[in-house]
């Protein structure tokens, strides 16, 4: 025990619900998620796990079991027989169109999964799905699953690594946004502005059932420096209010994306919360325009902006220092961009 630790752990803590009072701490977020997978199997006695279409969730072993956008993508071998993948619950362009379409198949498949003996340990998923192309789950998703999957003993792990510390401005943490309070929370590289620190956050149930007798520990986990990084970051959103900012200013980048989709159809869909924005780029038959997104992305870089892709979604997620000013230099290059490349 240091002070850096126990300092930071008084900082943290009271941001999650009573419930959520163990942290683990780790070196990354694909670490976390290892260990998290982990404590769900041992506190359940069960294996198998439930995951979403396009989700990510590490770079272990257990990272890219888990994750989606790796077994499905290039290089992928495919899900393994000991996970079970769920539809992305995606109004946009997505399988069903509501929240409750989505609640009913996912509940469908696991039930067939229990009705067939196999009994899942734990349901894994990010409040606002990156790698799927900024896409809050459907509202009423989660709020209407994890009754039933508590009624299983099937514990609800929420993915925090893009989505925590204030950045959807509403919310320090994604679960709030659903209303709900999951089991285990993953927690990543923004916990330290991207110095190698990173967590898990539990309840005393699940922490004292991990107590085996195997014990757990990280050289480097929680280090002395890595706990004064930690507070330092906790220290500046603070003080500078930075989820008021990305409140403030990703309202104002939502309203100024909206007003630039009245002139350019392309624009199909805009959505997110405070700083985490997804624009989904379409054709003239309303399907997904991967290439027009890339295109706009690398045209981008040319003004010295840097977004990202999945898919036809350019993805933006800027510094919490984010203002409105580099708002409006957003917005007027993006429609230099749209209205050079398009049929006038």
């Amino acid at each position: 025990m240091y002070d850096p630790l126990a300092k930071y752990i008084e900082h943290i803590l009271p941001y999650f619900p009573p419930k959520l009072n163990k942290i683990f701490f780790v070196n990354s977020g694909s670490a976390a998620s290892d260990l998290a997978v982990r404590m769900a199997q041992t506190y359940t006695s069960r294996d198998h796990l439930l995951v979403l279409e396009h989700g990510y969730h590490g770079n272990t072993a257990t990272g890219i079991n888990i994750s989606s956008y790796k077994f499905n993508g290039k290089g992928g071998k495919g899900i393994s027989p000991g996970v079970t993948s769920l539809p992305l619950p995606k109004l946009f362009n997505g399988r069903y169109r509501t929240g409750e379409e989505y609640t009913k198949n996912a509940i469908e498949q696991i039930s067939d999964l229990i009705n067939n003996s196999i009994l899942p340990a734990a349901f894994i998923a990010e409040p606002v799905s990156g790698s799927g192309g900024q896409v809050p789950l459907a509202p009423g998703y989660l709020k209407t699953i994890k009754p039933f999957l508590e009624k299983h003993k099937i514990l609800t792990i929420l993915d925090e690594v893009q989505t925590g510390f204030g950045r959807l401005g509403d919310y320090f943490w994604g679960f709030e946004m659903h209303n709900i309070v999951p089991d285990i929370v993953i927690l990543g590289k923004p916990m330290g502005n991207g110095h190698p620190i990173a967590a898990v956050v539990t309840t005393e149930e699940i922490s004292d059932a991990f107590a085996t007798g195997m014990e757990f520990f990280s050289s480097f986990g929680g280090n002395p420096v890595s706990c004064e990084a930690a507070n330092a970051v906790l220290e500046v959103i603070e003080e500078e209010k930075l989820m008021q900012n990305a409140k403030d200013t990703g309202n104002y980048f939502l309203c100024s994306l909206t007003s630039l989709q009245k002139d350019y159809p392309v624009i199909g869909d805009i959505r997110g919360s405070g700083l985490f924005i997804g624009i989904e780029f379409i054709n003239n038959e309303e399907k997904p325009d991967t290439k027009f997104a890339e295109m706009v992305n690398n045209s981008l870089k040319q003004h010295f902006i840097l977004a990202g892709t999945d898919g036809p979604v350019l993805k933006i997620k800027p510094p919490l220092c984010f203002n409105k000013k580099n708002t409006d230099f957003f917005i007027e290059k993006l429609n230099e961009i749209l209205k050079n490349h398009l049929p006038q």
